[in-house]
């Protein structure tokens, strides 16, 4: 399974492909919104999740949700954020706070994928 996740803190990305990575799924990664876009138009992508952080430079992580669901109208959305409580997670897609434990992103990932 392959999922993109959209992060722009380097340090965060790079930590969360680690662990996806590790838990069996392929992961594709952008640094922004627009990079993510990208990907998303390109048919040849196979993707099962979108993990996008919600406070990114380019876009906001929930316009980035809206244009990815009108590119792949199926596509599971996960938002990453610090102010979790706060956000209004649009119906059919999942929220996990920030920061966040290994245990509990492979419990969320799982808990809408499916083991890989």
């Amino acid at each position: 399974m392959h999922l993109l996740v959209v992060e722009d803190d380097d340090i965060v990305r790079m930590l969360m492909v680690e662990v996806l990575d590790e838990l069996g799924y392929t992961v594709i990664e952008a640094a922004h919104a627009t990079a993510a876009l990208k990907i998303l138009q390109d048919d040849t992508q196979n993707l099962a999740l979108l993990m996008t952080d919600v406070g990114l430079p380019d876009m906001r992580g929930e316009e980035l949700a809206a244009k990815a669901r009108e590119i792949r109208p199926a596509l599971p959305v996960l938002f990453a954020s610090g102010y979790a409580e706060s956000l209004q997670v649009p119906q059919g897609m999942h929220m996990i706070g920030k920061p966040f434990s290994i245990d509990q992103l492979r419990d969320k990932v799982v808990g809408i994928l499916g083991a890989p």
